[in-house]
């Protein structure tokens, strides 16, 4: 195997296009989607619909999302007191006083503020990494990799900060070695965000009293040699990583009983096996198979053994450092990209699969059987029963176009399908793009915040790949309503969906997301013998409402 950078992130709105395939529309094979109002019910929870940095307040009211992230590599080195982040490998490792300016704590106290206006829950990046950012005299920015100070570099700001390189020397092509972490940063501790946990409870409350709910454990450590390779050269080992988990997350919870912590964090298939040091060992080493930290701790992987080694804290201490299981994922076969050729959106279409297809061999260089979520409750009912599980991180690219909206409709489906208990998207789609309407059909498809249901139901079709479905009954009303994503590039299909077990009304309201980039309520269509029978267009997404008989 080998291992990848972490995706680089960036708030990126794509234009809005559809694709001309040059292809007749020609009517594609009918399918059948079978409803079961009965079969597999299960509670599906709100948390699943989350967003990352959302722009504005107005925005996460219009998503009605319930929570909203702050996170990513500079998250890792927020020091609350001089409200300054270290950008990290993200942008030439700078030292850079925040926005909000040199108040202690601004940046956060501006982010949750902006959350509860709109209506949703703020969730707060703990650093445990062993610096944090420092800033200079009035704030200046500072460098890590300083070529005043280390020489020449293959590439620098040079429009902004240009003494700021990216740490690869230009006499050599090999990273700057043996360089000062304080240059930029200063040392980090378990004290010093105790100190920012109780500024956020003094300013906001605690969870039981509407302040923050949700803190999480930094922020993808095993790749900490690459993003933050300034201050942590070398890749964290299982037991670093460990420790400072049961450390934080014990201060976390006692200074809020109440609140609920996240963690790991992790960035990706790599990570979910091999701590920063294996990675790191490996990469070095052509990936011969041997891992010395895995062989230090039974050859166990490296999310099992952290979950095991979780729970055994538990069981001494009686206390929970952890309360939910978080993972990040994005495909690695060039999805996470505005890629639309026809080659790359079939790909979407079809590798969602790895979030829960237990016989899907993922087509990249992973070439493995993911079933992601799958695999993590596995692990949690194994190694610490009781956890709760989260996707914090994912994102399938196309924001701009139809099928990148199909394909983020689809992943609300599967989570709420599987039970996942929290997910956030990386990042908050543009409000002009076809993907951020997509998850407004699942939240406020009427701008009334009526949404899809909250009871997952049965909901099974021939081919995911094609055609793809998922119901639920919703508990305000009583409606079933059903969500039906055509993934077919050209050409209408014949759908006919046959409602089990429930008594339907003679009309569903049909609400629809097409390429012409606008949610659109259509006729009502009729419901007989329970049955409804439509016709969908090309990469499309159709709610069906159905009420009560």
């Amino acid at each position: 195997m080998r291992t990848i950078a972490a995706p680089r992130k960036a708030l990126i709105a794509f234009a809005v296009a559809t694709l001309a395939t040059g292809i007749a529309q020609a009517a594609n094979a009918p399918v059948t989607v079978a409803v079961d109002a009965t079969a597999n019910r299960h509670p599906i929870s709100p948390f699943i619909y989350g967003v990352a940095f959302a722009p504005s307040s107005a925005t996460l009211k219009d998503l009605n999302a319930p929570i909203n992230r702050y996170g990513g590599n500079t998250s890792s080195s927020y020091n609350w007191q001089t409200n300054a982040s270290n950008h990290a490998a993200d942008w030439y490792f700078e030292s850079i006083l925040d926005d909000t300016g040199a108040t202690a704590g601004a940046m956060g106290d501006a982010f949750i503020a902006a959350s509860k206006a709109g209506n949703a829950q703020a969730a707060i990046t703990i650093p445990m990494l062993d610096w944090v950012a420092k800033v200079g005299s009035g704030g200046a920015k500072l460098a890590s990799f300083s070529q005043k100070k280390y020489g020449a570099q293959t590439d620098a700001d040079w429009q902004w900060f240009p003494d700021a390189g990216n740490g690869v020397l230009a006499s050599t092509g090999q990273n700057v070695v043996g360089n000062n972490p304080a240059d930029a940063s200063t040392s980090n501790s378990v004290a010093l965000q105790k100190s920012w946990v109780g500024h956020l409870i003094a300013r906001w409350g605690n969870a039981a009293h509407g302040g923050v709910t949700y803190y999480i454990l930094d922020n993808e450590h095993s790749i900490w040699q690459s993003t933050h390779r300034d201050v942590h050269p070398v890749g964290p080992t299982m037991d670093e990583i460990g420790q400072k988990m049961l450390a934080y997350g014990h201060m976390i919870r006692s200074a809020d009983a109440g609140a609920v912590i996240f963690g790991p964090e992790e960035w990706g298939w790599g990570g979910y096996f091999y701590s920063g040091y294996d990675q790191q060992y490996g990469a070095a080493h052509g990936w011969n198979g041997v891992y010395p930290d895995r062989q230090k701790h039974q050859n166990m992987d490296y999310m099992p053994w952290l979950l095991q080694h979780l729970y055994q804290d538990q069981l001494a201490t009686k206390t929970r450092t952890l309360d939910v299981f978080t993972l990040h994922y994005y495909p690695q076969g060039g999805e996470f990209s505005d890629d639309v050729s026809t080659a790359m959106q079939l790909l979407r279409n079809k590798s969602t699969r790895s979030l829960w297809d237990p016989n899907y061999v993922d087509q990249s260089w992973i070439a493995d059987k993911v079933n992601l979520i799958n695999r993590m409750k596995s692990w949690v009912n194994a190694y610490y029963p009781g956890t709760k599980i989260g996707i914090t991180e994912y994102n399938w690219g196309a924001e701009g176009y139809i099928n990148g909206a199909t394909t983020q409709a689809d992943i609300d489906g599967i989570l709420g399908w599987l039970g996942v208990d929290y997910a956030t998207r990386w990042t908050t789609p543009d409000p002009s793009t076809p993907t951020y309407k997509a998850m407004k059909m699942y939240r406020n498809y009427d701008g009334h915040n009526a949404g899809f249901g909250d009871t997952s139901v049965s909901a099974t079709v021939p081919n995911r790949d094609t055609l793809s479905a998922w119901a639920a009954v919703r508990s305000s009303d009583g409606a079933l309503t059903v969500m039906v994503i055509s993934k077919a590039l050209s050409g209408t299909t014949s759908v006919t969906v046959n409602l089990a077990h429930f008594t339907a009304a003679a009309k569903a309201q049909e609400w629809q997301l097409t390429s012409a980039n606008a949610i659109k309520r259509l006729t009502d269509v009729g419901v007989g013998a329970g049955r409804i029978s439509v016709s969908v267009p090309a990469q499309s997404i159709s709610l069906f409402v159905v009420p009560k008989g």
